[in-house]
């Protein structure tokens, strides 16, 4: 086997490492506050977590026949040049380039300084300042760490994702033996059915699956994975089978041992949460150690990210500053490219207007990447595959039906959110004329 069938020098453990990292951020640890807003069920809750993972894992089995069969760093980019048009792959990755990735980097960040100003007081400085300075520092040095050789990023994703378990596992387990029974109920109830089909558990099912957002993440790095083609859709399969476990039994500790009327309306849940378990002491060092759970979630995204621009940049002249690579083969110019565009939305806070818009268009790319596996499988019979996707026709097609759903659900329901993305897209195919106008795509 040569070495390009071998692929890179990332081996199941940090492949895996990365998937967990995108996916476990903020979403998990501010949610459930909303959405005891209008759901009052321990039963529908789980049922809305339950359904948010099985999705995740349908898209995630996809994609993983598509990345064995299709080796190659890009994700959706990668995938929707090669499945039905490189135009429609150019769009994916333009949103990737642009915010796809760094309002999400930036939201953890702000999150990271939010929960530190919380349980550290500097003399002299105000919290919010202290926040905004926490929060650049961070983004500063674990993008220095990303910029140095492959296994070193590698190594500091694998630690810190290893730490963000154990700390849910510690979370879940303290919650269950120390904490107070809150009397909630997680069977089946009167009134539940009804609530399964009404307005509140849609908008919440929204939430629910930006919080699981991240379960591709594998596939934004191909290229460094070692036997690719084996890895990453094992990398992929684990990685969300493992957070959607960790969802279910976190929300459940939440739900257990904290009065809901605490939570409702909270977006600190997990601040709020741990004191109630391990009272005001012991709820600041358990929000120390969600500080450090999140440095996961931003060192995932810094790494996955970069990646698509620098796809974008070897297939694109018009974009090729951004595949240009440092001796040790990271694509600086896009890393820095990226975090430029975080600090500008730390420093101005506009992350918070675009991210419904954003989730809007990453669910539109996945389900064009999902429903992908059906057509190649039409026009492409041939194709070597690896791995074929368990439980297909119906696999994908659930993952499509509520992607569907729930794009068509956020439309009505935020039309202005919807019109940004219809523009951004405007903008992207703007972009790729000029470029094949120009002839500047790269043979």
């Amino acid at each position: 086997m040569n070495r390009k069938s071998q692929g890179g020098s990332v081996t199941l453990l940090p492949a895996t490492a990365v998937v967990v990292g995108n996916m476990v951020g903020t979403g998990v640890f501010t949610s459930l506050g909303f959405q005891l807003l209008g759901i009052q069920s321990g039963f529908v809750l789980m049922v809305l977590w339950g359904l948010g993972g099985v999705c995740a894992l349908c898209g995630a089995l996809c994609y993983g026949e598509l990345a064995a069969a299709l080796p190659r760093s890009g994700g959706e980019y990668h995938f929707l040049s090669r499945i039905y048009h490189p135009a429609v792959g150019f769009l994916a990755g333009w949103i990737s380039v642009t915010v796809g990735f760094a309002a999400p980097v930036a939201l953890v960040a702000m999150a990271f300084g939010a929960y530190f100003s919380g349980i550290v007081e500097v003399p002299g400085l105000e919290k919010s300042d202290l926040a905004l300075l926490v929060s650049c520092l961070l983004v500063a040095v674990v993008t220095g760490i990303h910029l140095l050789h492959i296994g070193v990023g590698s190594k500091f994703q694998s630690i810190f994702t290893t730490l963000k378990v154990v700390l849910i596992v510690v979370l879940i387990g303290s919650a269950f033996t120390l904490g107070t029974p809150q009397g909630m109920s997680f069977l089946p109830a009167e009134g539940d059915l009804a609530m399964l089909a009404g307005k509140s558990f849609a908008v919440s099912l929204v939430y629910v699956m930006y919080a699981y957002t991240g379960w591709n993440a594998a596939t934004y790095i191909v290229d460094e994975v070692r036997e690719p083609r084996k890895t990453v859709p094992r990398a992929l399969l684990l990685g969300t089978v493992l957070v959607m476990v960790l969802y279910l039994g976190l929300n459940a500790a939440f739900l257990y041992s904290t009065p809901a009327d605490d939570m409702v309306g909270q977006l600190d849940v997990g601040f709020v949460a741990a004191k109630s378990i391990f009272h005001e002491a012991g709820g600041r060092i358990m929000a120390g150690l969600i500080c450090l759970g999140l440095i996961s979630a931003l060192s995932a995204m810094t790494w996955a990210g970069p990646r698509v621009a620098q796809k974008m940049g070897e297939d694109y002249r018009v974009l090729c500053w951004l595949g240009e690579k440092s001796r040790a083969g990271i694509p600086i110019v896009a890393v820095l490219w990226q975090t430029a565009i975080v600090y500008f939305l730390i420093l101005t806070s506009t992350f918070e207007k675009v991210l419904v818009y954003i989730e809007l268009l990453l669910l539109l790319s996945a389900l064009l990447t999902v429903a992908g596996v059906f057509w190649l499988r039409v026009r492409e019979p041939d194709l070597e595959r690896p791995i074929k996707t368990p439980g297909y026709p119906l696999t994908p097609l659930v993952f499509v039906a509520v992607s569907v759903w729930m794009i068509v659900y956020v439309a009505i329901e935020r039309p202005v959110e919807a019109l940004f993305g219809v523009g951004t897209l405007g903008i992207g195919f703007a972009l790729f004329a000029v470029a094949q106008a120009r002839r500047n795509l790269v043979p």
